[in-house]
């Protein structure tokens, strides 16, 4: 199975070699077939600390580093 990889934006960089990204994603309702958007923040691993708050990043599934880290940082911009 291909590994999960994600866009989103840096929300916080506050923890040691860790980030918070927020990912928003659009879908249309089952029911009443309106497009709705939801945000979910998942927290990636960022080995050199190199990702700041505003940055534009890609993530990837990986084996877990904690509890909450199953994504890390794609080395590439987009």
């Amino acid at each position: 199975m291909p590994k999960k990889i994600l866009h989103g934006i840096v929300v916080s960089d506050k923890e040691n070699k860790t980030i918070k990204v927020m990912i928003e994603r659009k879908y249309q309702h089952p029911l009443f077939k309106k497009v709705v958007k939801s945000k979910k923040k998942y927290s990636a691993h960022d080995e050199n600390n190199k990702f700041k708050i505003g940055d534009k990043v890609s993530i990837i599934e990986c084996k877990p580093h904690s509890k909450n880290k199953k994504f890390e940082v794609l080395e590439d911009k987009r």
